[in-house]
Formats: structure tokens, C-alpha cells, sequence
């Protein structure tokens, strides 16, 4: 009894004086990933400025993890696979290091490949934090786009190809005499567009005159004495790029197209493509995939890392997990879930959107011919005189807003269409004519969030107005959730001339209703099977929909997220496969049930 009179008192002491539990929020990363992207070279002559991060080779040293990325001028370091420094090596190849390889052999060296002319040496070191690298005395040649990879038993191997014509390739080297050729040399693999339909060259695997996808990005995985060999299609500044894979028990071949291509493929949702990547092995035996995603707003080479889980079924059919690719997903710590999405929703999305002033508004999209539609929209008020922005909750990275100068009176406040429960924003700042053209230190963002109930009353709960982070693509976690309807980015200094978003996005949870499950999913294959028209019925109060499908019920690995829709046109598949689909919506709430599964011959 004296028990019972302590717990209730003690309740009440807690009512009494407003102390709240503490929620225990789990750490997590989102899509694409933050860096400190380099400002890349590409069209400097045409004063074209823009970040990108690319063909990412990652390798686990010593139980701590490194990252190369496309002429960044150095490398990325990191012991948990989330938060990443930056490291500028000693010694380097002058133009940085094209779609580069790295490889980890037996703890003991590090070897690195990667100039972007074709040829040079490899590079060594047994301390890559330090930053010191010592060259091979040897030139190897076809070098790009490569991947260097050196089995158990010491052999070596060298694997290339970049081309809409030519096939992956593959030659031996000697790791124990410089690296010298010992002259076996043989082609692997090439495209098959006409049988497989996601290796068609365009966005949504479309071009009026180009039919050839690029076969590149060719990467080796080696796992139950099988050998996985990866390569990248059909373009990287397409929405459906992705990483398809062919298997072997030889590193030599022959290889098998793998049923369920493609392993890692992401072309909706808010930021598009999965490909040109590598798999990695973290130290806990969880496998994951980095990848290069495309923002393609600037430039079609403007683009985007991402990391995915990667797995291994009961049929060893390698497979990633990106649905819901770009809403936060629980870090590699995570004892269960590492890598699932981790159920906080999107609670900005179509919010009324007001901003401080606004030089230009501009609306982006890559068209089916490879072009780039742009519209500029008109200045729009709302009726107490505000400047209006639509772009920044459009769920769109290539549109994009810029305000007049890049000070602390530059502003944004969204007026999200609901009340929520907010865990973490992503901000993505857009490089608009900011005149850097190479990686540049001392660069920063400086700002603060607010959140407020009723747009009246507002609580900071994001200060970085003193930070010296370069974080292009912001992710910040708060350390309690907090409700609100209300959100306010305060400027104060970032990199550029002018202060640019392409995206303001708010995650959490939503108090009302998770959506209905979706009702009267049709599907049809088309003359061309590697073409399926989809449609259903709208669901009220849903944001989009997530079709999912796969080669058997319970094979389901593929996802595309849509928005404001009710039908869908999908080129990807491989013409004699039959598949099996099934369809979810949701809202800021949550996510529904999904329908049954539908198989399609």
C-alpha cells in the first residue's frame, strides 16, 4: 500500500511542477547525405558554380570508415558511417580524382585509383588520417572508372569501363611488382536495353533518339565466396539511375545477370537515383551501399551522395532498402533497424510558404529528351503583402528560390498545413551564381530555427548563428521533439552571393489520422514488357503513394514514391520477368496498410 502511495505521489509531483520524460531520440541520417560537397570545376569557363559528390568509393580501415568522391580534392573520414570529416591528403592527383577506387587489403595498406586522365599510379598508405600517400612506380592505363579489388588470396584485379558501347572490363595486376600488368585482360559485361528495361538510356528510361544507356561504375563485392560485380546505368543525371549486378563464383566470370536487377534503385521520392556506387561492409557485418543521386539543377554533373542497407537473401540475390530513400532513417548504431526508415514523416510538404524578399523563383525539371524545362515564377503576395515562395515545399531539389542579398535580414517562414510533432528538419541550400569553383575552406552556414503553435509565439530550438560547419545539405535532429505549425529560418551568412534554398523539409509526426489503405490497384503490361501502366483510386488526405514490387511476394525490394497522383507510367522492367506489386499511401500521420499483393505476368 505504501508503494502505491508513493507512485501516485510521485505522479502528482511531476504534474505539479511540469516536468515531462525525456524521449529517448535515436540517432539517424538522411538522404543525401551532409557533407561538405566540393565545389566542382565543370563549366567554370561558362561561370557555372555548383557542389557535387559522386561515384563514392567506401572502405572500413582498422575498424574506422573512408570515403572518395569525385574530384573533392581529398577524402572524408568517419568511425560511425553518420558524421564525416574532411581530410586534404599531402599528395594528390592535380585535377582531384575521377570516379575513384579504394581498397582495404588485410588492414595493412590502403591502395587508391583515381585520375580523372585515364592513367597514373596507384596510390599506397598505411595511415590514411594522416593524409600521406606514396605512388606506385608504374603507370597503369584505363584507369577510369575502375574498381581495384584483391581477393584472399592476394590476386588482383582490376575492373573498367565508362560507355554506351563498349562492356565492363576486366585485367590482372601484380600487387607484389608495382602494379604491372600480367596480360590477362578480358571483356565481362554490356547493357542488354532491349531485355531490360531500367538500363534504357533518359529520365524515366526515355530518350527520343538515343537508345544506349552507360554502362559504368563498375564495383566487386565478394561475399560467401561468391563474387557480385556492379555496374551503373543507364546515366547518372537521370532519376533512374541506379546499380544493377551480375554473380560468379570466379572474379573472372562468366557472370549472370542477377533476377532482381536493379540492386540499388531509387527514381521518385524527393531526390532521385541510387547508382555508381559501392558496397561496404561495416564492422558489425551489416553491408551497406553508397551511391550518387542527382540534383542536376545547375548542371546535369551537379549531384548527390546517398547510403542504403544492403542484403543478401535466402537465394544470395543482393538487394538494397530505399523506400522512403530520403526521410530519415535510423544510423548504422541501430541494433534492429539500421538503415530502415525510421517512421518520421513529412509535415512541411505544400506548407504556405514566406520569404524576406525574392530576386528569382525558379521551377526545374529534366525533361524526357535529357533537356531542362525551366520556368521562372512570377512574384506572387498573399493578402498582408508577404512575398510567397511555392518552390521551397514542392518536394523538388532542382527548383529553387534566392533572395535579394546574403545577410541576417533574409528570412523564410512556412505555415505547414497542420499541427505536428517535430524530430528534425533538412535544409537544402541551392548554389546560385556563387562564383567558387574548386574546394574552398572557411566556408559556412550560419542561421537559426524557430517553431511557434500559433505564429505568434516562437521558440529557437536550432542555433548555429556561430557555426563553422559547411553543411550544403543540413540535417539537425533536435534533441526533444517539440509541437508546432510554425517554422522560421533566420539567415545570417552562407556561402555565395546570395542567400538560395531549393528546400525547406520539416520531419516528424503528425496527430491526426494515417491514411485508408489504397482501393482499386490496377496494373497493366504493355505491348513492350518492359513498360507497366499503374492506377488507382485517390485516397483522402494522403500526400502520395509508395508502389513497391519485386520478382516474388515476399521479394519486393523496389519502391517509387509519387506525390499528387493517382496513376503511374513505369519503363524499368525486364521484359520476361514476372513480377509482383502491391501500393501504400501516407500522409504526415503515417503510413497505411499495404494492399494485397498483385502478381503480373
Amino acid at each position: 500500500m505504501k508503494k502505491l502511495y508513493f507512485i501516485i505521489a510521485f505522479v502528482l509531483f511531476l504534474l505539479t511542477n511540469n516536468i515531462r520524460a525525456q524521449e529517448i531520440v535515436p540517432q539517424t541520417y538522411c538522404n543525401p547525405l551532409d557533407i561538405d560537397y566540393t565545389y566542382m570545376v565543370y563549366n567554370s569557363a561558362r561561370n557555372i558554380s555548383y557542389r557535387s559528390g559522386a561515384d563514392p568509393a567506401v572502405i572500413e580501415f582498422r575498424g574506422e570508415y573512408y570515403m572518395f568522391v569525385t574530384r573533392s580534392f581529398g577524402y572524408w573520414h568517419s568511425t560511425d558511417l553518420v558524421n564525416w570529416n574532411f581530410i586534404k591528403p599531402q599528395q594528390w592527383f592535380f585535377e582531384g580524382s575521377n570516379a575513384p577506387t579504394a581498397f582495404n587489403y588485410k588492414d595493412s595498406l590502403v591502395y587508391f585509383a583515381g585520375d580523372p586522365a585515364g592513367y597514373g599510379s596507384i596510390l599506397y598508405t598505411d595511415d590514411p588520417k594522416s593524409g600521406k600517400w606514396t605512388p606506385t612506380a608504374s603507370i597503369s592505363n584505363n584507369i577510369q572508372d575502375s574498381e581495384l579489388f584483391i581477393d584472399d588470396d592476394g590476386k588482383t584485379y582490376l575492373y573498367w569501363g565508362s560507355s554506351n558501347v563498349h562492356p565492363i572490363r576486366v585485367k590482372m595486376l601484380n600487387k607484389d611488382d608495382r602494379f604491372l600488368e600480367t596480360g590477362i585482360k578480358k571483356d565481362l559485361i554490356n547493357l542488354v536495353e532491349e531485355e531490360h528495361g531500367w538500363e534504357r538510356f533518359g529520365e524515366n528510361n526515355f530518350h527520343p533518339t538515343l537508345k544506349e544507356g552507360y554502362m559504368e561504375g563498375a564495383s566487386m563485392t565478394k561475399h560467401n565466396g561468391k563474387y557480385y560485380l556492379q555496374y551503373a546505368a543507364p546515366g547518372t543525371q537521370f532519376n533512374v539511375y541506379g546499380d544493377g549486378v551480375y554473380m560468379s563464383d570466379s572474379p573472372l566470370g562468366p557472370f549472370t545477370y542477377m533476377k532482381n536487377n536493379p540492386m540499388s534503385f531509387k527514381p521518385g521520392g524527393f531526390t532521385n537515383g541510387a547508382g555508381h556506387g559501392i558496397t561496404v561492409k561495416q564492422t558489425n557485418g551489416q553491408y551497406w551501399h553508397f551511391g550518387t543521386m542527382a540534383l542536376a539543377s545547375n548542371s546535369h554533373w551537379e549531384r548527390r551522395l546517398c547510403m542504403f542497407p544492403t542484403y543478401f537473401d535466402d537465394e544470395g540475390l543482393m538487394h538494397s532498402n530505399t523506400h522512403y530513400g530520403d526521410y530519415p532513417r535510423y544510423a548504422p548504431n541501430h541494433p534492429t533497424k539500421a538503415g530502415e526508415h525510421c517512421g518520421w514523416m513529412l509535415l512541411s510538404y505544400r506548407g504556405k510558404t514566406t520569404v524576406s524578399s525574392s530576386k528569382q523563383q525558379i521551377r526545374k525539371s529534366t525533361s524526357t529528351d535529357d533537356e531542362v524545362e525551366i520556368t521562372e515564377m512570377p512574384l506572387e503576395k498573399s493578402e498582408d503583402g508577404k512575398i510567397l515562395s511555392k518552390v521551397l515545399t514542392d518536394e523538388s531539389p532542382k527548383s529553387f528560390w534566392v533572395a535579394e542579398a546574403n545577410d541576417d535580414q533574409q528570412w523564410v517562414e512556412i505555415e505547414m498545413l497542420n499541427h505536428g510533432k517535430i524530430y528534425a528538419f533538412q535544409l537544402n541550400f541551392h548554389d546560385h551564381e556563387s562564383g567558387i569553383y574548386t574546394r574552398t575552406e572557411g566556408l559556412r552556414h550560419r542561421f537559426t530555427i524557430e517553431v511557434s503553435t500559433d505564429g505568434k509565439n516562437w521558440e529557437t530550438v536550432v542555433d548555429r548563428s556561430k557555426s563553422y560547419q559547411d553543411s550544403p545539405n543540413a540535417y539537425i535532429v533536435l534533441n526533444q521533439p517539440i509541437e508546432g505549425k510554425y517554422i522560421r529560418y533566420n539567415n545570417i551568412e552562407v556561402p555565395g552571393n546570395n542567400f538560395a534554398l531549393s528546400e525547406i523539409r520539416v520531419f516528424g509526426l503528425g496527430f491526426g489520422k494515417v491514411p485508408h489503405s489504397v482501393k482499386d490497384f490496377s496494373l497493366k503490361r504493355e505491348e513492350d514488357r518492359r513498360d507497366v501502366s499503374l492506377s488507382w483510386k485517390p485516397v483522402k488526405s494522403a500526400q502520395g503513394y509508395n508502389i513497391r514490387w519485386g520478382i516474388a511476394p515476399d521479394k519486393l525490394y523496389q519502391s517509387w514514391l509519387v506525390y499528387d497522383t493517382t496513376e503511374h507510367f513505369m519503363r524499368c522492367l525486364d521484359k520476361d520477368t514476372v513480377y509482383y506489386f502491391s501500393i501504400e499511401s501516407f500522409n504526415e500521420n503515417g503510413i497505411s496498410e499495404k494492399t494485397a499483393i498483385t502478381k503480373l505476368n
